[in-house]
């Protein structure tokens, strides 16, 4: 048996950086793991500053999401003032404000995607013990600061009833807690024959619906230079007959 600490995310808008080249900054359809635990992070008072404190809270942490509902596409187009680049040579440009100090502007469209009403079900799991996972289950309660879904115009719309399951396997524990029916229901999956994808740092057990590896680039390198490596994620089908069991039993 292991300890998990499992929660909610749900939001009218959310946004989870995938690898973004030039103006354009897509999202993943689900959340990424820096993405998470920058949510953590904030919510035990963790500065972004802190390189030495957000490094380690990456190298205890495992993630596990299950995707209720991915949410719908949402891209937006929007307007950006730029200086052009032969006014930043030999320039030292530090923060916006420097930017836009400089008396030459350019104009440029930038792209963001957003997910739409998306409802996903995040497990964590410490290296070191369950005291870290008592501290995060206390804090995503009283947040330090505001948690936001992958921005700060994406704010939960839904408290994260953290709870600490004891399970054999992460699978296990994500579908435990009750699963809110009313708001699949406005969402638009509540179907019980349904297969619902599962993410995880680890070995997902059963393989019934398949299992297969994926790649991606949300392991924190250095916070300070926004610098990511690769993490290999495993995938799985979990059904809803599992999902909806609690549900069904209290009825």
């Amino acid at each position: 048996m292991a300890a998990y600490l499992v929660f909610d995310l749900y939001g009218p808008f959310a946004s989870f950086g995938d690898v973004a080249v030039g103006e354009y900054r897509p999202t993943y359809s689900y959340p990424s793991k820096s993405a998470v635990l920058g949510l953590v992070a904030a919510s035990l008072g963790i500065k972004r500053n802190d390189e030495t404190r957000l490094k380690a809270l990456d190298d205890d942490l495992s993630t596990a999401i299950l995707v209720l509902q991915p949410g719908h596409l949402l891209r937006d187009f929007h307007t950006i003032q730029v200086p052009p680049a032969t006014q930043l040579k030999h320039r030292t440009v530090a923060t916006r404000k420097d930017e836009l100090s400089l008396k030459k502007q350019n104009t440029i469209i930038s792209t963001r995607d957003y997910r739409m009403d998306a409802y996903y079900r995040v497990a964590l799991w410490s290296a070191t013990g369950l005291s870290e996972l008592v501290e995060i289950q206390k804090a995503l309660s009283l947040p330090k600061f505001s948690p936001y879904l992958g921005r700060k115009s994406c704010p939960p719309a839904l408290p994260f009833k953290a709870e600490i399951i004891d399970a054999e396997l992460v699978r296990d524990a994500v579908v435990k807690p009750m699963v809110n029916l009313e708001l699949l229901q406005l969402l638009g999956k509540i179907d019980s024959s349904a297969k619902f994808l599962l993410y995880s740092d680890a070995a997902l057990g059963r393989k019934d619906g398949g299992m297969h590896l994926i790649t991606k680039r949300d392991r924190l390198v250095s916070r300070r230079n926004w610098q990511y490596g690769e993490r290999v994620e495993m995938v799985q089908y979990v059904g809803g007959e599992d999902v909806f069991q609690q549900n069904t039993k209290a009825n």
